[in-house]
């Protein structure tokens, strides 16, 4: 068994969830380090099997002056860096099919962000590293697509694909959690993600001194929509968790102060451990007698 179908089968065994967490963008070498190890050493008092996320390129930022990161060189010399100092696997982010060859070569778990869940030839580029493929579900579509999306990195011969939702748009600048996604998106037979924390942004919902916008969130809400996520029995969490989220160059409001990871984790564990969300409800429609 090759090492990503072993990753992938720990991931699905995992009892109750695994969890994919990092800082949302790679601020500096010494900073990323930094949160490697404080977050495995707070996951692995739980037996959570963890996969350190950070992403080498936001291409996608609100504004064309916000910072979006190291870029991919440099980027994946700092994740390689990580994966080796704290024997951790990495999941990161692609934007274009001509990253995901020099992506697969250090990412553990290569993830296809939001808005670029339909793009077959990003999807089959990513399948072909055979790497583990996390498809973010887009904002704007219905859970169904989702198994489309998973087929396509079927097809390509990569059999190790999960989905994550992350919230769909309601108005212009709100996100909403729909728990039945959590549900229906289990029709892509495979391991099903929430994401706890971009799924309460506020896309392009925060004004800025000087004019132009940012995007805002709800980061107080993270425990309503984490408890939800569990309770229903996803298999793993998507989580960005930082140390200093106020000054954090990018999703700042929808980041989880690292100080606060244990005793979130510790809460969601014991509601996963009483919930039956994972086993089907047997509904009888047989007529009740007495």
């Amino acid at each position: 068994m090759d090492s990503s179908a072993a990753l992938f089968n720990h991931l699905k065994a995992a009892d109750p969830f695994f969890l994919l967490a990092g800082p949302n963008v790679i601020e500096s070498e010494e900073h990323i380090l930094k949160l490697a190890k404080h977050t495995k050493t707070i996951v692995s008092k739980f037996g959570l099997p963890l996969v350190f996320k950070s992403s080498f390129d936001k291409a996608n930022r609100t504004s064309s002056k916000s910072f979006r990161g190291p870029g991919l060189e440099e980027g994946l010399k700092i994740l390689e860096k990580v994966k080796v100092a704290y024997d951790l696997p990495i999941v990161t982010d692609v934007h274009e099919s001509s990253q995901c060859e020099a992506v697969g070569r250090v990412a553990d778990i290569i993830q296809i962000p939001a808005f670029l869940c339909r793009q077959t030839d990003l999807l089959v580029a990513a399948a072909r590293t055979g790497k583990i493929i996390n498809i973010k579900k887009g904002q704007f579509c219905a859970s169904s697509v989702m198994v489309n999306s998973a087929e396509k990195i079927r097809l390509a011969g990569n059999q190790n694909v999960m989905v994550c939702e992350r919230g769909t748009m309601f108005g212009y600048n709100d996100l909403i959690v729909d728990p039945r996604n959590l549900e229906w998106m289990r029709e892509a037979n495979c391991p099903v993600v929430a994401d706890i924390t971009h799924s309460l942004q506020q896309p392009a919902g925060k004004k800025l001194e000087g004019g132009g916008v940012a995007s805002g969130g709800l980061r107080e809400l993270i425990p309503c929509i984490a408890r939800t996520a569990v309770a229903v029995g996803v298999d793993g969490l998507f989580m960005e968790v930082h140390d200093d989220p106020l000054n954090a160059p990018v999703d700042g409001p929808t980041q989880w102060p690292l100080r606060h990871l244990e005793e979130l984790l510790e809460e969601l564990i014991a509601i996963a451990r009483v919930t039956k969300g994972k086993k089907p409800f047997e509904i009888d429609l047989t007529p009740f007698r007495d």
